[in-house]
C-alpha cells in the first residue's frame, strides 16, 4: 500500500501523521518543546527542539504503524508562520528563532514603512508592516545584533528549516513566503523592490515553489536520522494556516475556517487578491495553485488557555494524570456549567499583543467584572469566550470586505472542545462543522505532498477524495442574543484601554 507523510511543525509541539490515500490517520505523533520568552512581548525557540521532534515523531509513527519506509510516497511539510532561523556558512543555526509572536520590532516595522512607504508597501505585499512578520525581525537583527546578520548566509521559514533538515535544499513555498513581507503577493515571487529598498541581499533567501511542487528529496543522512527512505519527495507544502485550510477542504469561495490553536485564525479562499485597506487582516497567497487567501489572526488564543491551564488549573492537570485524559477535557467541563456570558465576566485575549484588528503590539490580557462572587470555572469560560470573540473581530472584517461564509468550518485543538464549538457557532450566528480528520495542518501537508508526486490530479480530487463532514453544531438563539449584548462591550473596552496601555508600556 501507498501512504503519505505529513509533518506539521507547530509552536508548542511537532505532530508527524502517516496518512493512507483516502485521507485516514493511520498513526500519529506529537512532541512538545519549549517556548522561550528572555523578555515580556518576546517570543524565541530553538530549531533544534524542532528537528529532535522531527526525528522522534516519524520513528514512532513508523513503529506504530508498521508501515514500511518505502511505502510512504511523498512527505508534506506545513509549520508556523514568520519565524526567523539564520544560518551560517556550514549550515548551522546562528541564534534562536525569533517566533510569529514575537512583538519586539516596533522600531524597525516603522523603518520598513519610511523605508517603502506605506502605501506602496500594501500594494505590493498587500500589508502593512507588522511586528509579527519577518523582514521587521531581519531588520531587528541588523540593527540589535550586527555580528548575527553579517555572519547570516541563509533565512529560513521554522518549516523550511526542516526541509532543509531533510533535503539540504534551501527553499520555500509561496503561502508561507507571504508572511515574510518580503514576496509580491500578486506575482507570487520575491520583490526585488521590497529587496532592495530594506537592502536584503537576495541571495539569504531560498527558491520559491508553489506548494505542490516537489522541491527536495530525502539525503542520505535525513534518511539515517529519521528512519523513511533516501530520496523520498518533500513538497513545497504551507504555512500552518494554507495547509490546515486544504486539510479543512477550505479551497473554494464561501467556506470559512475558524482555527484555534496557539493563535486563532479566521480563513477564508479567494480567487483574486482582495486587500483590507486598513490592513487589520492579511491577504497572503493560497496552497491552491492560483489562488489567495485572507485571515483574520488573533495572537493568544489557545496560548490564552493554555496560559489559565498552567497557572491555575493545576487540580486539573494533577487529576488528569490518574484519570489518563487530557486536562482541557476536565476545563472543558467546568467551563460548561457556567452560563452563557461567563456571569458578566470578560476577557481581553491580548498576551502578545494583538493582530486583527488592531494591530495593536501593546495591548495586555484583560479580565474585566470580576467579584468575589465568581470562581475559577467562571474564569475558564470567560478565557474561552473573550477568544472567541476575537475570532467574531475577524469575521465581522472579513463580511465587510464582501466575503460571506455559507460554511465555517471549525479545527485546531479548540475545534475539539465541543463547548468552544458551540460559542464560536453562537458567536458567529450561524452552523459551524469540522471534518471527520482533526489532523488539519498535517493532513493539508499530505495532501499538498500527494498532489506533487500525482497520487491526486489536483487538491480539489484530493479534499474530495479525503475530506467530509463529521458534525454540524447550530447557533442556540438565546445564546446569540447573550452575545449580541455583550459584543459591543468586550470592543469598547480595548477602546477604553487603548491609551493605558500605551502608557503601562511606557513605564
Amino acid at each position: 500500500m501507498a501512504y503519505l507523510l505529513g509533518i506539521d511543525i507547530g509552536t508548542s509541539g511537532t505532530k508527524t501523521v502517516i496518512f493512507d490515500l483516502q485521507g485516514n490517520t493511520i498513526a500519529s505523533s506529537t512532541v512538545e518543546y519549549p517556548l522561550y520568552q528572555p523578555d515580556i512581548g518576546w517570543a524565541e525557540q530553538d530549531p533544534k527542539d524542532w528537528w529532535d521532534a522531527v526525528c522522534s515523531t516519524i520513528g514512532e509513527v513508523l513503529q506504530k504503524s508498521a508501515v514500511k519506509a518505502d511505502s510512504i510516497k511523498s512527505i508534506g511539510l506545513s509549520g508556523q508562520m514568520h519565524g526567523l532561523v539564520m544560518l551560517g556558512n556550514n549550515g548551522e543555526v546562528l541564534r534562536r528563532a525569533i517566533l510569529w509572536c514575537d512583538q519586539r520590532t516596533e522600531n524597525e516595522c516603522a523603518e520598513i514603512t519610511t523605508r517603502v512607504g506605506a502605501e506602496r508597501l500594501v500594494e505590493i505585499t498587500a500589508n502593512p508592516a507588522l511586528t509579527g512578520f519577518t523582514a521587521s525581525k531581519i531588520l531587528w537583527v541588523r540593527n540589535n545584533e550586527p555580528e548575527v546578520y553579517e555572519k547570516c548566509k541563509k533565512i529560513l521559514l521554522p518549516k523550511d528549516y526542516i526541509r532543509y533538515m531533510l533535503t539540504g535544499e534551501f527553499a520555500t513555498e509561496v503561502s508561507d513566503a507571504s508572511g515574510m513581507q518580503l514576496i509580491d503577493i500578486k506575482e507570487r515571487t520575491w520583490s526585488d523592490e521590497i529587496l532592495r529598498k530594506l537592502e536584503i541581499p537576495k541571495e539569504l533567501l531560498g527558491n520559491v515553489y508553489e506548494s505542490v511542487e516537489i522541491s527536495g528529496r530525502l539525503s542520505k543522512k535525513a534518511a539515517d536520522e529519521t528512519g523513511l527512505a533516501e530520496n523520498t519527495p518533500v513538497a513545497g507544502g504551507g504555512g500552518d494556516q494554507a495547509a490546515g485550510a486544504v486539510g479543512n477542504g477550505i479551497i473554494k469561495e464561501g467556506v470559512i475556517s475558524s482555527t484555534i490553536g496557539t493563535s486563532g485564525v479566521v480563513f477564508a479562499h479567494l480567487d483574486k487578491p482582495v486587500i483590507d485597506s486598513l490592513g487589520r487582516v492579511h491577504t497572503f497567497c493560497h496552497a491552491v495553485p492560483g489562488a489567495w487567501h485572507v485571515m483574520g489572526v488573533t495572537q493568544g488564543a489557545g496560548l490564552s488557555l493554555k496560559w489559565f491551564r498552567d497557572n491555575f488549573c493545576i487540580s486539573e492537570i494533577e487529576s488528569s494524570k490518574y484519570m489518563e485524559i487530557d486536562p482541557y477535557i476536565l476545563m472543558d467541563e467546568q467551563a460548561g456549567k457556567v452560563p452563557t456570558g461567563a456571569k458578566g465576566i470578560i476577557y481581553l485575549p491580548y498576551l502578545m499583543g494583538e493582530r486583527t484588528p488592531h494591530l495593536d503590539s501593546r495591548a495586555r490580557g484583560v479580565f474585566f467584572g470580576l467579584s468575589a462572587a465568581h470562581t475559577r470555572r467562571d474564569m475558564i469560560r470567560a478565557v474561552m469566550e473573550g477568544v472567541s470573540y476575537s475570532l467574531l473581530d475577524c469575521m465581522e472584517i472579513i463580511k465587510n470586505m464582501g466575503i460571506l461564509p455559507r460554511i465555517v468550518m471549525v479545527s485546531g485543538g479548540g475545534g475539539k472542545s465541543p463547548l468552544w464549538r458551540q460559542i464560536q457557532a453562537d458567536m458567529f450566528a450561524c452552523p459551524v462543522s469540522t471534518n471527520k480528520s482533526s489532523e488539519g495542518p498535517a493532513l493539508g501537508a499530505a495532501l499538498i505532498a500527494g498532489v506533487g508526486t500525482g497520487v491526486y490530479k489536483d487538491l480539489n480530487e484530493a479534499c474530495e477524495v479525503a475530506i467530509s463532514t463529521k458534525n454540524t453544531q447550530d447557533p442556540n438563539v438565546q445564546n446569540v442574543e447573550i452575545y449580541r449584548k455583550y459584543y459591543p462591550l468586550y470592543k469598547k473596552l480595548y477602546k477604553d484601554l487603548k491609551e493605558s496601555f500605551k502608557i503601562a508600556y511606557e513605564i
